[in-house]
């Protein structure tokens, strides 16, 4: 037995509170080393004739990756207060697992074991319930359309008649999207994340000018709100983007820092490292990367930070917007993403609150600061597969099912899960317009724990690489839409919201992953979907001994009486046993 491989610790992904009442528990072990685990567990002070009361409940292997497995169990104990171990066998010993180590025999003194003092319901991670059944659909405002020409900036630009670039302007405005509903709720959209709407100098606006003033080339305030109103009444929520780990060169406070120096008032609204102010060759400021025009705010004053928990409130409560996007919300202070959550919430409980971060998140995701966060490291092993190449379907499984496991459940059912974005290459020019492949994706993406994202123009075939080509203007020809994909896609949403099982209602588990084929299950009490995915060129013919005469393809496909089934090349489907 390894036992150097063996983990646990009582807190964060491996014991939290999935609900008020119950609790999840989490071994990790070496791959393959142990044949079974089970829970010992009880409470405390439960003591009879001078011996602890416990019980004992097996564990559930829930997922290996390529060092390690995950044993997984749910309790509930009846007076919310827990001490527990773990006894664990391999195929020569058993020995029980507790905070004190490893034990021959089980040992007597409660002391010994883990503990989960009290499980508070205040302590219990709580997203908005309505986040695990919405689909998002990403606008980049600039280019999605362009619905009144009257408020275009200078030198506009013909709809789509030239490359996108970092310094040119189409028109796209809040008109255009209202005009445009019909497109998402046909799609099955029921969420909008729009990338940012403040006044600012660029088309892509994280450079902030004013935080409370709408850009005027997207409109102003009573066209947001009839905009806000529009997408309610079609039960479209809407997140705005909230850059506040910067601000725009041009942001009056910056403005007077650059003019009076260390005399200004502003000084300490920034991380100024020397004076006189530079820009060229390096900022003497702190600033977003290296960019001289987007300088850091110093969240840690006073007066920074009151200023910016009051924009976060005035959206909320002025336009009743349902989410904040936060940019770079690793690099603010944790602090202060706890004062805004505080703030937030008090007007709107159910506002979701998504940080993009790109690495491990679980010190944002104990409940006092984010709901969410971008789930990239999704992203990437999906894109690292389908896309490039990188990697075998076995090191993708590997990869989601070590991220699966990297967080609560009830963490993982709100994650914010996209493929691509305005930061990234389309998906079908990372892919070499292999549809095929895109449509895999896409497969695997809404049926993973979370919340799905579509990029504007991905479901109609829009290609482009990385920033700006990425953000072309919408399509909006009918005969230039790949109205295949889009069905596809429509499909896709449709299943999610008709099958409890297909969406975050469904456990998640790869059943196998070899030969460029993925199998993997999502049941709930009363259903369970098995998917098959095979992104070979070739034919391939699966085993399936628990396929029954009651087994029916949710894409319509014939299914045979038989343990086998064919998947054509780059081919898939979804069985309902």
């Amino acid at each position: 037995m390894q036992k150097e491989a063996i983990y646990h610790r009582p807190k964060n992904n491996y014991a939290y509170a999935y609900d008020a009442k119950t609790l999840h528990l989490r071994l990790k072990t070496k791959k393959d080393d142990i044949i079974n685990v089970s829970l010992i567990y009880g409470d405390p002070y439960d003591w009879k004739e001078s011996a602890w009361e416990y019980q004992k409940k097996e564990m559930t292997l829930t997922g290996s990756d390529n060092l390690f497995d995950y044993w997984t169990t749910s309790v509930k104990p009846p007076y919310r207060r827990m001490r527990y171990g773990f006894y664990i066998e391999d195929q020569r010993e058993s020995i029980v697992y507790t905070e004190k180590g490893f034990f021959n025999e089980q040992p007597l003194e409660t002391n010994d074991y883990f503990s989960f003092p009290f499980l508070n319901e205040v302590d219990v991670f709580k997203a908005p319930e309505w986040v695990k059944d919405t689909v998002w659909y990403q606008i980049f405002p600039e280019r999605f359309a362009n619905g009144d020409p009257t408020i275009d900036p200078k030198g506009v630009l013909p709809w789509g008649e030239f490359p996108p670039a970092r310094d040119n302007f189409f028109g796209g405005d809040f008109q255009g999207v209202i005009e445009h509903l019909d497109h998402l709720t046909e799609l099955g959209v029921n969420g909008i994340y729009f990338t940012p709407i403040f006044k600012a100098k660029s088309n892509h606006k994280y450079d902030t000018i004013d935080y409370l003033e709408i850009d005027p080339q997207f409109g102003n305030k009573e066209t947001f709100k009839l905009l806000i109103q529009a997408c309610h009444e079609r039960g479209i929520k809407v997140m705005l983007d909230a850059v506040f780990n910067h601000c725009g060169y041009y942001f009056e406070p910056f403005q007077d820092l650059m003019k009076n120096g260390e005399a200004s008032r502003y000084k300490d609204w920034f991380h100024v490292r020397s004076f006189p102010i530079e820009t060229k060759p390096l900022p003497s400021y702190d600033t977003f990367a290296f960019e001289p025009s987007m300088p850091k705010l110093n969240t840690e004053n006073p007066e920074v930070k009151e200023y910016l928990l009051s924009i976060g409130k005035y959206w909320v409560e002025e336009f009743d917007i349902d989410g904040w996007r936060l940019d770079v919300a690793n690099e603010i202070d944790h602090q202060f993403w706890r004062d805004f959550r505080r703030e937030v919430k008090q007007i709107k409980p159910e506002l979701y609150i998504l940080g993009e971060i790109w690495h491990d998140s679980m010190p944002w995701l104990l409940g006092d600061q984010f709901d969410a966060v971008m789930n990239y490291p999704m992203t990437s092993a999906l894109l690292d597969h389908y896309a490039h190449g990188t990697i075998t379907v076995e090191t993708m499984a590997n990869r989601l099912t070590s991220l699966l496991h990297s967080y609560p459940d009830n963490v993982n059912e709100v994650a914010f899960n996209l493929l691509g974005s305005h930061d990234t290459p389309r998906m079908l020019t990372l892919t070499n317009d292999r549809k095929e492949l895109v449509k895999l994706m896409y497969m695997l993406q809404f049926s993973f724990p979370g919340t799905p994202c579509i990029y504007y123009g991905d479901e109609i075939g829009m290609k482009g690489g990385a920033d700006p080509g990425c953000r072309e203007c919408m399509t909006w020809d009918k005969e230039k839409q790949d109205t295949e994909l889009f069905n596809f896609l429509k499909k896709l949403i449709s299943l999610r919201q008709s099958h409890s099982a297909f969406g975050n209602s469904g456990s998640f588990h790869f059943i196998s992953a070899k030969d460029d084929v993925i199998q993997y299950k999502k049941e709930t009490n009363t259903e369970t979907l098995l998917f098959l995915i095979n992104s070979s060129e070739k034919s391939v013919t699966i085993d399936i001994p628990h396929l029954s005469c009651d087994a029916t393809s949710l894409f319509g496909n014939t299914i045979k009486i038989s343990s086998t089934l064919t998947l054509e090349p780059f081919g898939y489907d979804i069985i309902s046993l």
